[in-house]
């Protein structure tokens, strides 16, 4: 079994930023909803979507973590107060 590209548009690499990665995730999604995907294909999307959305939340608990700030000698996650 080919693991060229297909209609999906789907490979093994993740897109290299958060954006790009969601962009791709909500276009699989609606492919996937809109049922023009063949049967032997929904898996592959299905676990393609998985790894896209693995990698988006990973890319958010980076950033989270890097969102915070030094107070008294203690790390304190940042947390907006307007």
């Amino acid at each position: 079994m080919s693991k060229s590209k297909d209609a999906l548009n789907t490979s093994d690499a993740l897109p290299v930023t958060y954006e790009l990665a969601l962009q791709e995730l909500e276009e699989l999604v609606q492919q996937m909803e809109s049922s023009q995907l063949p049967l032997d294909h929904l898996l592959q999307a299905y676990q393609h979507g998985a790894a896209l959305l693995k990698f988006c939340r990973e890319k958010l608990t980076s950033i989270e973590d890097q969102i915070k700030v030094l107070d008294e000698g203690h790390l304190k996650t940042w947390t907006d107060n307007t």
